[in-house]
């Protein structure tokens, strides 16, 4: 094993360090949110202390579908939605069931040696038939229930088999100590965790605050009131003037009325707000391996399942679009052998963090994957796969797929609309050409990578 983590961290010095020494089995802790943006993170200062200023920030990461149980699926496999198989949150098209669960990330990891653990959310729809299913590879299961994912009090958890009801704790709390239990118990043995958090995400208890007619979320008690006067952010994409080059998704949405903006303004504090207890259970993780001894030997990861909308382009809230708010996420990465403090700024995706882990642990996938680890010589030329709804009008949405490459976002609506954005010089995709007879060659070669990439598989989606 020691020559495994010697091995793979000899490939991140290629990129990012000299030489560094190789130590013993390396653990694993991947730390994830929901709907959280890369913006987010202003609410999270012990976060970006203690993983990305004590190792690697990743700048440009995104999810290929903005979704919570596709992007998931993609964490458990390395894969594109379209080999996985997990279209969308729910059936027939997507949902727990629809995962090929006997081959997974944490059941290749348990033939390596590992103890894996989840605790908190899963996929969408776990839950709703056999409540008391372990799902393959876990040593330690302690996932929320589908009815009561998004319960931040009065939620229901599967706990290796038995069910377990807990009405007064915070939610955020209780997965921490959830977390910290499962540290605590594996010290001495290689460990995989995945503690996976349902804030910032909208949930109930429904309170007095919250906006009419808007879903927010809950918020400590501790916390309430912390972002009060927090201004919304409005980049020049919130409430874009001219949507006239836009496809109708957008083109037919009115500006957003000042009530609307309260509303989101609201909103946003609460998520805000509700970091501040993820913020502190990442604290108690990271503290937990240090008192350990664990942490000079562990990966720490922070990362979302997917980004969200508030406001830009006219859209109030939501997901599921190849809008930069929408497949942009945190990402930060803590890893012995990383100066503190590094960047780096090529295109990466959630289907690379599989590859990474496995690569670090020298465990083996049964299968391909479609990512590459994270610590790859960076690739000029990468393109990452954008993947739309599974079916017309998904939650409203229109069908869609596209392209995101290091300068260029290039989207093919299902009935014929076409954007075409140069991120460099329009970071904010305000300036759609598509249509412009200049980008036609341009237009044209993005289409050709797109029409591989809506197939590709394995070592085919690396090119």
């Amino acid at each position: 094993m020691v020559r495994r983590m010697r091995r793979a961290l000899a490939l991140l010095a290629v990129v990012l360090v000299p030489a560094p020494a190789a130590v013993a089995s390396p653990n694993v802790v991947v730390i994830e949110t929901d709907d959280q943006t890369v913006a987010d993170l202003a609410a999270m200062p012990q976060t970006r202390a203690l993983i990305g200023d004590a190792g690697v920030t990743f700048t440009r990461s995104f999810v290929s579908l903005s979704e919570c149980c596709p992007s998931r699926a993609t964490f458990l496999t390395g894969q594109y939605a379209h080999n996985h198989g997990v279209l969308s949150n729910e059936l027939p098209f997507g949902g727990f069931t629809r995962l090929r669960g006997a081959e997974t990330l944490p059941v290749w990891l348990e033939r390596a040696g590992y103890a894996t653990g989840l605790v908190g959310k899963y996929l969408n729809g776990y839950g709703r038939g056999d409540r008391y299913l372990v799902p393959p590879g876990w040593t330690d299961f302690e996932g929320l229930l589908g009815p009561f994912t998004y319960r931040f009090y009065g939620f229901t958890m599967n706990v290796n088999g038995a069910l377990e009801t807990t009405q007064l704790d915070y939610q955020t709390d209780a997965i921490t100590e959830r977390a910290v239990n499962f540290v605590q118990r594996s010290a001495g043995q290689p460990f995989f965790l995945w503690t996976t958090y349902v804030a910032p995400h909208a949930g109930g208890p429904t309170e007095l605050e919250d906006p009419v007619a808007y879903k927010s979320t809950v918020a400590a008690p501790r916390h309430f009131g912390a972002f009060a006067g927090a201004p919304l952010p409005r980049p020049p994409s919130f409430n874009e003037v001219d949507v006239s080059d836009k496809p109708p998704l957008i083109r037919n949405r009115p500006r957003l009325a000042p009530r609307q903006i309260a509303a989101l303004t609201e909103t946003r504090r609460q998520r805000l707000a509700s970091l501040l207890a993820v913020d502190e259970g990442v604290a108690r993780i990271v503290e937990t391996l240090r008192e350990t001894g664990a942490l000079a030997n562990t990966m720490v990861i922070f990362t979302s399942d997917n980004g969200f909308m508030a406001g830009e382009h006219r859209v109030p809230s939501g997901k599921m679009l190849a809008y930069e708010p929408s497949i942009r996420v945190p990402l930060l990465v803590r890893v012995p052998g990383i100066p503190a403090g590094s960047r780096r700024d090529d295109l990466v995706w959630n289907g690379d963090l599989a590859p990474t882990i496995l690569a670090l642990a020298g465990a083996h996938p049964a299968f391909p994957l479609d990512g590459r680890s994270l610590f790859a010589p960076p690739d000029p030329r990468r393109a990452i796969l954008l993947e739309g709804p599974a079916a017309p009008r998904t939650l409203g949405l229109p069908r869609f797929s596209g392209l995101r490459t290091p300068r260029y976002k290039y989207i093919e609506h299902l009935r014929g609309a076409r954007e075409l954005y140069d991120l460099r010089r329009d970071p904010y995709e305000l300036a759609n050409l598509a249509r412009l007879p200049r980008m036609a060659g341009v237009k044209a070669q993005l289409g050709r990578r797109l029409a591989r990439l809506q197939g590709c598989a394995g070592a085919g989606c690396l090119r």
